[in-house]
């Protein structure tokens, strides 16, 4: 039987759990893949697994090298006044975004995401699951979801169009012209009107 457990020395054992963990994620997708199966993969406890990068949505973010968790943020944005958080969120999204160092991995995950049925499926379930889910339990609303839903279509299609296709002017305006902007329709996604009555009966 294989010996699992922490590797001679500290050495490589970090990145070969990331390896492990950027196959299970890339095989089994977000919902199903677990820390035991990574462990596995790099021949290690999952005890090292959780030592090193803690929850499963950790290491999914340390598996994409991405610069922020996304989970993390969406929670601390709306932990404060919700009144006031679309601003909030629309600022510190282009600040992650405007940073030279972040823009690669997070550029890559949004093309991946476009070009491959698999990579968009690994990223709606990890949006689904740890995104949504912490933005409907803060808003503490029957249409919660839905208001999820839109604020992440909101921020994906402003990544894709300011950063990946480069669509002018938008490309060019300031981080604080894009927040007054965008934070507004933002807000509205969270807290206001969305003029959508989802119990209407449907044509």
């Amino acid at each position: 039987m294989a010996r699992t457990g922490r590797r001679p020395g500290s050495s490589g054992t970090r990145e070969a759990i990331l390896r492990a963990a950027t196959e299970e994620f890339g095989e089994r997708g977000y919902d199903q893949a677990t820390i035991r199966g990574v462990a596995r993969r790099a021949g290690v406890d999952a005890a090292l697994v959780h030592h090193y990068f803690g929850r499963k949505p950790d290491l999914f973010v340390a598996s994409l090298d991405l610069p922020v968790n996304p989970a993390e943020m969406a929670a601390s944005m709306l932990a404060e006044d919700p009144e006031v958080a679309g601003e909030r969120i629309v600022g510190l999204f282009v600040s992650v975004w405007d940073h030279g160092a972040s823009r690669q991995p997070l550029m890559a995950l949004i093309r991946s995401a476009v070009s491959s049925e698999q990579a968009a499926a690994m990223l709606r379930e990890f949006a689904t699951r740890e995104i949504f889910s912490q933005v409907a339990q803060r808003l503490g609303k029957p249409d919660a979801p839905l208001r999820a839903n839109l604020v992440v279509s909101q921020l994906f299609g402003l990544a894709f169009a300011r950063y990946i296709v480069k669509v002018e002017p938008l490309a060019s305006m300031s981080p604080a012209e894009v927040t007054a902007a965008i934070g507004p329709t933002v807000q509205r996604y969270l807290t206001g009107d969305l003029g959508v009555d989802r119990n209407a009966p449907r044509p």
